[in-house]
């Protein structure tokens, strides 16, 4: 019999530890290949990890909530294989289904109604957790010690204020509090003459910085007559947190613009076919709007930061993110790392993989990570135009209307006169705590710019 020990796989870029939240499988059962054998959670990503082989579940080395490190052995697996022991560091979990709120980036109505890549989705706040029925807290203390989900249920359950986590000295990495530190705490507590949340008047969503409370609800009001009652599932309910908190960390202001885009829906016309021949590639208006956004975050690259404390944070790197609805009804925003790198092509060939994949669940963890601009769409339902809520931490969000057939005035050696032209509004809401209007407006003006003028004679 050999023995395959299940490791914790990276599960992105920047995290080192995960939360067991469900065991699918218990100790003595047999599972087949590939059969998921755990749920495990991030404050970015949901996972399930996979058995490599058929086999028996000999040990699970870790309780539900544990905190392994990514690494760690989380269960041994016995297989008919030969006798040598074998260690195995799953690398074929099933994809993160992560929450998303925004609407995909394309504008186009009949194009767009038929591509995956522009269905509605939803940004990724992964700052925030529910804890209790009412409140919620950040993930982080005021001096920034970061705070795993296992740690402020615990905090909550005791009491503990956000003062008090904050003079923990945690034991993992960069002064993390750990589920050893939080409970060593705990018991020594009394002697340290520090009062209990609940009799000094303070807890811990009181003190966070960010906090919201669930409204009361007239129960009588609301399940008089006939009526079904759906519970969220954990994606939806994070979608809902994550749309508080961003409109409570940034005051959101909403700029728009119409914008011609005849020259772009033109030569699309001409080239998609050629390009799909030649290419291999499908070719949406997607990948165009992006192209336009890339050269005027280069422009304007104060658009391209996040705000921390006081602190701007300059990205070097453009990584768009796109939004794509899952088989699931839930939704998800791979992103596009280093759009700037990219010709259209390239754009194009990475919008549709990555819808494609997102559809499929075959995301990976850092993919969806990182963005630091997002696209959004109204138009996939033939909606003008909407006011899109920020991607935090980014600090602004571009939302895209239907394109639709409009009379316009146009110039021309003759003298004015009215044509059908192809025009689309375009939404960009920014966070005033480091965007005024003159540069919001300059960018949002930059976009359509790019966007009328497309080069009709250009190569893709």
């Amino acid at each position: 019999m050999a023995k395959i020990e299940i490791l914790l796989p990276a599960m992105g870029e920047g995290i080192i530890e995960a939360t067991i939240t469900k065991w699918l499988v218990k100790e003595g059962d047999k599972v087949e290949e590939d059969q998921s054998l755990v749920e495990v959670a991030t404050d970015k990503v949901d996972s399930e990890i996979p058995a490599p082989e058929e086999g028996v579940i000999e040990k699970l080395l870790f309780n539900e909530d544990d905190i392994p490190k990514v690494g760690d052995t989380i269960a041994i697996l016995s297989t008919n294989g030969s006798s040598e022991k074998e260690t195995v560091e799953v690398k074929k979990e099933k994809p993160a289904r992560l929450s998303a709120d925004k609407a995909g980036p394309a504008g186009e109505k009949e194009e767009q109604q038929s591509t995956p890549e522009n269905i509605p989705g939803a940004e990724l706040l992964p700052n925030k957790e529910q804890i209790s029925s009412d409140l919620l807290v950040v993930s982080k203390t005021p001096g920034g010690k970061f705070l795993s989900p296992l740690v402020r249920n615990i905090a909550q359950k005791e009491k503990v204020s956000i003062e008090e986590l904050d003079r923990i000295n945690g034991s993992g990495n960069t002064g993390r509090i750990t589920k050893s530190d939080i409970i060593n705490y705990i018991k020594t507590r009394t002697n340290t003459g520090i009062e209990p949340a609940s009799q000094s008047g303070s807890n811990l969503a009181q003190a966070a910085t960010v906090q919201a409370r669930k409204p009361e609800i007239n129960k009588e009001a609301v399940y008089s007559g006939n009526y079904e009652i759906i519970e969220m599932d954990r994606m939806r309910k994070l979608i809902a947190d994550h749309m508080v908190q961003s409109k409570q960390i940034s005051p959101h202001v909403t700029s728009f613009i119409e914008t011609d885009v005849t020259n772009i829906v033109n030569w699309r016309n001409k080239n998609k076919d050629k390009i799909l021949d030649n290419e291999g590639v499908k070719l949406t208006f997607t990948p165009i709007f992006i192209e336009a956004v890339v050269k005027a975050l280069k422009d304007y690259p104060m658009i391209n930061v996040s705000v921390d404390g006081d602190k701007i944070i300059k990205k070097k790197n453009i990584n768009i993110g796109i939004a794509t609805a899952l088989p699931t009804g839930n939704l998800i925003v791979p992103v596009i790392k280093n759009a700037d790198r990219l010709n259209l092509l390239g754009l194009a060939s990475g919008v549709n993989d990555l819808a494609t994949r997102a559809r499929d669940n075959k995301l990976k963890p850092d993919e969806i990570q990182g963005g630091t601009f997002t696209l959004t769409n109204f138009g996939t339902f033939g909606n003008t135009t909407g006011t899109p809520i920020i991607n935090q931490p980014q600090v602004a969000i571009l939302g895209v209307g239907v394109i639709e057939k409009k009379p316009a005035v146009v110039e021309t050696p003759a003298g004015d006169a009215i044509a059908i032209r192809r025009k689309m509004i375009l939404s960009l809401a920014y966070d005033h705590r480091v965007i005024d209007g003159a540069l919001g407006g300059m960018f949002l003006k930059r976009i359509s710019d790019y966007l009328e003028n497309f080069d009709m004679k250009r190569n893709a």
